[in-house]
């Protein structure tokens, strides 16, 4: 069995639990909002990474994004990634999912990969469209909500796709795109040695001359869909609190349900 070569989706995101919306733009306040690996495709990467360990693998990682997005492929890299490739151009700004996956899948055809693997959404954005999108444009088979991966002795792949009330597993044989979800894996730290030796790996940044790719479908131009509004959500109102005996609370609660036409 010859190593597996994958490639790993990152994005860097703004750390949403620090974010803020903008109340007459309704845009994400991303100024002085530390930026973070995205979770899911943290847990992508340590997928990779495990199939690495148990049995060789060169894993790629590729992200869409300003220069700053370096520091995000760096961590990669201290994760224990072997390359790491950065789409920058002005040409993508502004690319809805449609556009990110279309660059994305440009790339894509210029390396040599047995597997791909994405997270399943961006916090950011929460679409979950850019790998299913991406797996589209390469016309490969697709497994979403990953939360584990086994290689056989046959070289196929044994996933394991959670659903809602159940776990389903899968046997994929050839190419195929999964998305991960990070609920599903605890990624590893970055290794003392591997921060140190992050900073002397190559971080390539390609623009879009570089991909094979037809630029009207890139970035705002190529981007079908625009945000109208964004908005946070809404507060719910506290409740009323009733300190009551058990006889009480059933007539209270029923009395409460008549009120509302519920029965």
């Amino acid at each position: 069995m010859h190593n597996m070569n994958i490639i790993v989706c990152i994005k860097q995101v703004p750390d949403t639990t620090e974010i803020k919306i903008d109340p007459v733009k309704g845009t994400l306040i991303r100024e002085g909002v530390p930026s973070i690996m995205n979770p899911d495709d943290k847990g992508a990467l340590e997928l990779a990474l495990q199939l690495k360990d148990q049995f060789g693998a060169h894993v790629t990682v590729i992200s869409m994004g300003p220069p700053q997005a370096d520091v995000m492929l760096r961590e990669a890299y201290a994760m224990g990634a072997d390359r790491a490739i950065l789409l920058s151009d002005r040409k993508f700004a502004g690319a809805d999912t449609l556009a990110t996956s279309y660059a994305l899948s440009g790339l894509c055809r210029m390396l040599d990969y047995d597997l791909i693997i994405a997270g399943r959404q961006a916090i950011d954005g929460d679409t979950a469209q850019v790998g299913p999108e991406l797996a589209e444009h390469l016309g490969l088979p697709q497994i979403t909500y990953v939360a584990d991966i086994k290689r056989l002795d046959n070289g196929k792949l044994l996933v394991h796709k959670e659903n809602e009330d159940s776990v389903q597993v899968l046997e994929v044989e050839g190419k195929c795109l999964l998305t991960v979800l990070a609920s599903a894996v605890e990624p590893r730290y970055m290794s003392v040695s591997g921060i140190v030796e992050a900073y002397d790996k190559e971080v390539e940044v390609w623009s879009a001359d570089k991909i094979d790719v037809d630029e009207n479908l890139l970035g705002l131009k190529g981007s079908p869909t625009k945000v109208f509004q964004s908005f946070p959500k809404a507060l719910k109102e506290p409740g009323e609190v009733h300190e009551v005996s058990d006889e009480e609370a059933v007539e209270l609660i029923v009395s409460k349900l008549k009120e509302k036409h519920i029965i």
